[in-house]
């Protein structure tokens, strides 16, 4: 695998927002958001429909800029006017995997190292390497999308996120469509993979039990504004004022 660029090899911290407003006419999504991300750690960002969650996350991955405020990966504000290059070092994950169909699994997986021109011999490599981790069997490789259940695709689309070792993985209510099991299942690969390869990830949900399960820390989104904040203790001791609310 390539090193990760120095542009990502900062003591800063890997996701800064300092007061970030955002409105589309006279509706107001983000006021005055300033939260700092922890390195390595997975932060969970809960909050009702609408809040403003994925915003966030598409703020972060240069597809919204905001109105006024800064934004900050690792410490360099984002450049909207060459995003392309920083979307490399950022994987994201979402509730429809959106895999190609026409594709094998292996293809699916390895499409960023052919974009980026790795050898082939590494391409097959890093696909087996991620396949072990989520323990997808290697027969999955050769199949294509239909061929497979949910949980699997849902696996697949962590794979292909991961492919390039991003230092940040955005996630935006990826399991909510798998049923109890399946989603119980999948949160246990993503723990081994975060044991594998540590990384930042910022992961929109509004389930506090997957929240409580998978989070080091959360920020909590309503109308807008940053309710509360804090680690997994400080969010045990919000479930019922937080349910309440959804």
């Amino acid at each position: 695998m390539q090193s990760t660029p120095s542009y990502f090899k900062m003591s800063s911290p890997p996701v800064q927002f300092e007061s970030v407003s955002l409105s589309f006419g006279d509706r107001q999504i983000l006021k005055e958001i300033s939260y700092a991300f922890e390195a390595d750690k997975i932060t969970a960002i809960l909050g009702k429909s609408g809040s403003g969650k994925t915003t966030l996350l598409q703020i972060i991955n240069g597809i919204i800029q905001p109105k006024s405020g800064a934004v900050k990966l690792f410490g360099h504000a984002i450049d909207f006017n060459n995003i392309q290059s920083l979307r490399l070092q950022i994987g994201y994950v979402v509730q429809q995997v959106g895999l190609f169909p026409h594709m094998t699994i292996q293809s699916n997986i390895g499409l960023l190292g052919r974009i980026i021109k790795m050898s082939k011999h590494e391409i097959v490599a890093r696909v087996k390497e991620l396949a072990e981790i989520v323990q997808l069997p290697p027969s999955c490789l050769h199949q294509f999308p239909h061929q497979l259940s949910g949980g699997e695709q849902q696996r697949v689309g962590l794979c292909r996120a991961m492919f390039l070792n991003p230092p940040l993985l955005l996630m935006d209510e990826p399991f909510a469509s798998l049923d109890y099991e399946t989603k119980k299942s999948i949160y246990q690969h993503l723990q081994s993979i975060q044991q594998h390869e540590p990384r930042t990830v910022a992961l929109v949900t509004h389930d506090w039990e997957e929240a409580l399960t998978l989070a080091d820390r959360f920020v909590w989104i309503k109308d807008g504004i940053i309710k509360e904040r804090g680690d997994k203790s400080d969010l045990e001791k919000l479930k019922s004022i937080f349910l309440a609310e959804q």
